[in-house]
């Protein structure tokens, strides 16, 4: 026959309650070291430029470049006009483009889907290297005369053109006649 006393449920869930307390705190503790380097950091003051290297600079340009952050790649900046005209269906566009900027870190291709049809592209670029940009678009499917509400895929790919991630923006497509 086992005797249990009396204390010995309430030592158990005294420890549990004791181990939940102490990681509420460890991560109430955490939460606020994150909140304060992120509110600590100060915006730039001056627009960066790039600089020259000399023989003289280069030991400050390589320091100056091991201390700078890291930007992860996938990031993307659209530069793109959103409303695109058409004369006809299958001509090119007037004014359509799509630059991959120069600060962007990753080439970029799209698909042009008709906003209540993602299934089938209407238009898909080539890749888009960083820093060039597209013009000249001509859709992939010959369209009839009128506005469409379109969404552009944006795939930014790697250098093995897998897809790191997508990002989807709103044209409108007017197709005059």
């Amino acid at each position: 026959m086992s005797t249990v006393e009396p204390n010995q449920g309430e030592k158990k869930g005294g420890k549990k309650k004791a181990g939940i307390v102490i990681l509420v705190l460890v991560i109430l503790v955490l939460a606020s070291v994150i909140i304060y380097l992120l509110m600590s950091r100060k915006p730039e003051e001056q627009e960066r430029r790039n600089m020259v290297v000399t023989p003289d600079n280069v030991e400050e340009i390589v320091k100056q470049m091991e201390e700078e952050e890291f930007v992860a790649p996938g990031y993307y900046t659209v530069t793109m006009n959103y409303d695109w005209h058409f004369a006809t269906g299958d001509a090119v566009s007037s004014d359509a483009y799509v630059e991959n900027m120069v600060e962007n870190t990753n080439a970029v291709y799209l698909d042009l889907f008709l906003a209540n049809d993602e299934e089938n592209a209407i238009y898909k670029s080539p890749v888009i290297p960083v820093g060039s940009e597209l013009r000249d678009i001509a859709l992939d499917t010959k369209l009839d005369a009128g506005t469409y509400d379109c969404v552009a895929v944006y795939h930014l790919v790697d250098d093995d053109q897998n897809t790191l991630s997508t990002l989807r923006v709103t044209v409108t497509v007017t197709v005059e006649g």
